[in-house]
């Protein structure tokens, strides 16, 4: 197998040749087709998030096909196309896998962080992790539905029933959501970097009713807004263009502080949340519903080995939609 390995913090990815690897029990191996680049990525490679252990593969938005089974594996077959999501396992003992908030396990592991993941030729998941994808859909799109999908589809439930939602951040996972809301009858507001006409073009085209800089209000009150974002100083921005009672989501799994604000913000039985990863029935709803409302990622595919690039022009703010590599 081929792979970009993560092999130390604040490295560049190395193409490596590695035997094939062999699945254990309750697990497959899938040759994989497309893998979507996520800005979760970014903090594997930049070791902002604990615990990695090196060297390691990166990846989670995984879509191809089962070429090996282990043993004890009933729910594929050779040849099954699946989608490998962002959680790959969970413990099903701690009081909140007994609890059906899977998404909080005490002791998980995850796609292309705790165990290597999807920028590779082959890669291995847990069978019950794996969603049978069925025959729809071309495989590069369907790449970015596996994480900027799923979470973005669990913060939009997190929303309620948002009438006027903001979307800060309208890259990979605000494009999806804004496409599902607009789908739910909802007004979209789309908040971009300064500047970033290109963006607040692209929201405008998925049904956007309202698109601009983040450190601009709105032409009118929000009911909820999620941050896609990174950046902790986005939390007041929102805080202040949501109505009394309004909720802001956090969607991602690392961001920068978030300033100190003022009470009077929060005041007003408004509500400051955060996503936790995702359950295996967020993917179950979520993978209907997409099908449901016709959604259509806007992607650019690129080889495997341009990894590094792809990267690279991620952190630059340059990829509408997504980005997705091909083996």
């Amino acid at each position: 197998m081929r792979a970009m390995v993560l092999e130390a913090p604040g490295t560049p990815l190395r193409l490596r040749e590695r035997d094939d690897p062999i699945p254990g029990a309750k697990q497959i191996r899938i040759k994989v087709s497309a893998c979507g680049v996520c800005r979760t990525d970014l903090h594997v490679l930049d070791a902002e998030l604990p615990d990695i252990k090196y060297p390691i593969i990166p990846g989670h938005e995984i879509v191809g096909r089962v070429d090996a089974l282990g043993a004890d594996v009933a729910t594929h077959r050779i040849g099954d196309r699946v989608g490998i999501p962002w959680l790959g396992a969970t413990c099903g003992v701690c009081r909140y896998c007994q609890g059906g908030t899977e998404n909080l396990c005490d002791h998980p592991t995850f796609t292309g962080y705790t165990r290597d993941g999807g920028f590779a030729s082959h890669t291995i998941a847990d069978a019950r992790f794996a969603f049978q994808l069925g025959e729809l859909g071309d495989d590069v799109a369907v790449a970015p539905l596996l994480c900027a999908g799923l979470i973005g589809w669990r913060s939009l439930v997190m929303a309620g029933d948002a009438e006027r939602l903001g979307i800060y951040g309208f890259g990979a996972a605000g494009h999806i959501v804004a496409q599902v809301a607009r789908w739910q009858g909802r007004s979209v507001y789309a908040f971009t970097r300064e500047g970033d006409s290109a963006a607040q073009n692209f929201a405008r085209s998925l049904g956007a009713v309202w698109a601009g800089p983040s450190d601009r209000m709105p032409d009118a009150l929000l009911d909820a807004a999620i941050i896609y974002a990174a950046a902790g100083e986005l939390v007041p921005a929102a805080l202040r263009a949501v109505r009394k009672g309004g909720r802001v989501v956090c969607a991602g799994i690392h961001m920068s502080d978030i300033p100190s604000f003022p009470y009077d913000i929060l005041w007003g039985e408004r509500q400051l949340v955060s996503v936790a990863n995702l359950t295996r029935q967020d993917g179950v709803d979520f993978l209907k519903v997409a099908a449901a409302a016709g959604i259509r990622t806007q992607t650019t595919a690129f080889p495997l080995t341009e990894a590094n690039e792809v990267i690279a022009r991620l952190r630059r703010g340059e990829l509408l939609g997504a980005a997705v590599l091909v083996p």
